[in-house]
């Protein structure tokens, strides 16, 4: 059953306290919220947590529950501010809004895309997922920048991460769009790739910008 919003802050709030601060439980005072508020019991019908003297427990379901929550939000920090250059406080409000819709699954696909962040923007640690696991144990980069790739590599472009809109227009006027195939045709001295039956030559900089699934 999905939680509500509410009671995923109330997770997140309780994990952070627990694994990061070191603290056994979570005070409810310091969300401004009170015992009775009606996610508290939704968390607590869900044998996901328990109040004990004022104060909120993970039970071990909720522990877990706790991590992946926290995990869908710090990629969504990492999405609004790495991929939609979307930072400061609209970019942490559209994060929290945002990772209410990082279902199981598609969480994983984010965290792929972003080649499996370790930490969020602010130096905070992504608890790794399953999909991380994996893409270590098995050495798959996932989506890597241009520069990563040698040469007659390629495969499928990702996305263009840049906020610079003349950048922005000359890749896109080039074919570089999400989707399109891509091939690496030399690294040096400047990089020149193909797109379709065209191929181009761009500088170091402006090839870290386009990522590329490989």
């Amino acid at each position: 059953m999905k939680l509500s919003d509410r009671a995923e802050e109330i997770l997140e709030a309780l994990w952070i306290a627990v694994e990061e601060e070191k603290l056994s439980a979570l005070d409810p005072a310091k969300l401004g919220i009170a015992l009775d508020d009606p996610a508290c019991a939704e968390l607590t019908d869900q044998a996901l947590v328990e109040i004990r003297q004022g104060m909120i427990y993970f039970r071990p379901e909720g522990r877990e529950e706790g991590r992946m929550t926290i995990r869908r939000h710090r990629l969504a920090e990492r999405l609004m501010m790495d991929v939609l250059n979307i930072r400061g406080e609209d970019g942490n409000s559209k994060a929290c809004q945002f990772e209410h819709l990082l279902s199981e699954g598609v969480d994983a696909k984010v965290c792929t895309m972003l080649n499996h962040p370790t930490t969020c923007p602010h130096g905070k640690p992504i608890p790794p997922g399953e999909c991380c696991r994996l893409a270590r144990a098995e050495g798959d980069l996932g989506i890597v920048p241009l520069t990563e790739l040698k040469s007659g590599q390629g495969g499928e472009i990702a996305y263009i991460q840049t906020d610079d809109n003349k950048k922005m227009q000359k890749l896109m006027a080039m074919g570089v769009l999400p989707g399109n195939k891509i091939t690496l045709v030399q690294s040096f001295p400047s990089y020149i790739f193909r797109v379709g039956y065209s191929e181009f030559a761009i500088d170091t900089n402006l090839a870290r910008e386009i990522f590329v699934r490989k």
